[in-house]
């Protein structure tokens, strides 16, 4: 038994490019939060720093 290939069309391909941009802009806000919320339970800069580090955070997130 072979397997067809489809290629998707042009539309399909518009709606999954929309569709990963906005679940990119969606997680980017998401982690924008985490990091706020590790900054104020942080008690200064270098367990922040390596809070966000441990997490997987980009501090610049959370200025958006």
């Amino acid at each position: 038994m072979t397997w067809a290939r489809h290629s998707s069309s042009d539309e399909e391909q518009g709606w999954s490019a929309e569709a990963r941009a906005a679940e990119r802009e969606r997680r980017d806000e998401q982690a924008g939060k985490a990091a706020i919320t590790v900054a104020g339970h942080s008690s200064n800069a270098d367990e922040c720093k390596e809070l966000l580090d441990m997490l997987g955070l980009e501090p610049e997130l959370a200025r958006r």
